[in-house]
């Protein structure tokens, strides 16, 4: 599961579908609606917010919403109630490394869309999160924390 930080934009076809059956996964383990994958860490930031629920829905919406700018038919029916949710911050630290990771997918499945964005200098987070200074996320496998 990959819950990105950054925006949707970025994402090829494939990530943008895999984000949003990823995502509709990951508010179902919010709901106790699944036992598969209740303590993975991509999650800690949502169980964290003050609203979990709140938080994943926002975050499926601004998924939906780059799937309908992009004319895609994702099933406005699976989005829950939208409610504003607090931001929730992210580091550039963390950015930084989903986006040589989202750059090392996209070398590999869709080099057209790698030479669109392996230029790209400034970062725009997914809209439920806001920037702000700091290393990796301990969550983040791979990276041993901080």
């Amino acid at each position: 599961m990959r819950l990105w930080s950054l925006h949707p934009k970025y994402l090829d076809p494939q990530g943008l579908v895999a984000l949003w059956r990823e995502s509709l996964l990951a508010r179902a383990v919010l709901r106790g609606e699944t036992r598969g994958y209740l303590h993975h860490p991509q999650l800690e930031r949502f169980r964290a917010h003050a609203h979990p629920r709140a938080a994943i829905n926002s975050y499926l919406a601004a998924v939906y919403a780059e799937a309908v700018a992009r004319g895609y038919a994702f099933n406005k029916s699976k989005l829950g109630p939208a409610q504003y949710a607090q931001p929730i911050a992210v580091t550039s630290g963390q950015l930084a490394f989903e986006w040589q990771h989202l750059l090392r997918k996209l070398a590999v499945r869709s080099p057209e869309r790698f030479a669109q964005l392996q230029g790209t200098a400034v970062l725009a987070c997914h809209p439920l999160f806001r920037r702000r200074a700091g290393r990796v996320a301990p969550w983040e496998r791979g990276q041993g924390g901080a």
